[in-house]
């Protein structure tokens, strides 16, 4: 009796391993959870734009110009993230600090006139793919940007107005920790064509401005 005891628990242990193979709710390891870019952030930016002001009016006659322009510039930025698997969307917002300027002469030696970009910014759109901690992305939307016009053939005149525009670009980030994410971006700015009155010794003129830049970013996801 005792023998047919040992035998069928035998039977039974051999017959239920199947069954616990098969059973869905056996604990299986899993692979750690990707990064998520799910978060706010907000950090600092650094870089170079270059680009052409193109400047024009009429002074008995038409006349046009048109600078180069380069330098370097930094500011902040603060954003919103959302992902659904590896689609990332959102919402960005920039303000940098810049010295991107340059000159070019009108008619002669001593007539020289300038464009000088004292601060840009935009406000934007943003959507990304997601491979666990790079995010790779696009983005636009409307910008904005401190220029200055000038102008020197003796006397000098200057004047800055506050110029409306676009923007679109592409970059990547890459986080290092869960709470630091560093990247590389280029934008491209139109801020469009901006009339200044000149004065009383300085004629009227048009001036379109367009910027590439390209920078560094360092933010920290709340």
């Amino acid at each position: 009796m005792y023998r047919l005891v040992v035998a069928s628990a035998g039977l039974l242990a051999v017959l239920s391993m199947p069954a616990l193979a098969a059973d869905p709710t056996v604990d299986l390891p899993m692979t750690a959870p990707g990064f998520d870019w799910t978060g706010y952030y907000a950090g600092l930016q650094a870089g170079y734009g270059w680009g052409q002001s193109d400047i024009s009016g009429n002074d008995g006659g038409p006349f046009s110009v048109s600078p180069d322009i380069d330098g370097g510039f930094i500011g902040g930025h603060v954003a919103g993230l959302w992902q659904f698997e590896q689609a990332v969307i959102g919402a960005e917002a920039d303000l940098n600090y810049s010295s991107i300027d340059g000159t070019a002469e009108l008619g002669g030696p001593g007539n020289v006139v300038g464009t000088d970009i004292k601060w840009f910014g935009s406000v934007n759109a943003k959507a990304g793919y997601a491979m666990d901690r790079v995010l790779v992305y696009g983005m636009g939307g409307i910008a904005f940007a401190g220029i200055e016009t000038s102008q020197a053939a003796g006397s000098e005149f200057s004047e800055t107005r506050m110029t409306v525009g676009w923007s679109v670009g592409a970059g990547v980030d890459y986080a290092l920790t869960d709470k630091f994410i560093v990247g590389a971006q280029y934008r491209y700015y139109d801020f469009g064509s901006e009339h200044y009155d000149g004065s009383a010794d300085f004629v009227a003129r048009d001036q379109d401005t367009k910027l590439n830049t390209v920078g560094i970013n360092l933010s920290y996801k709340f």
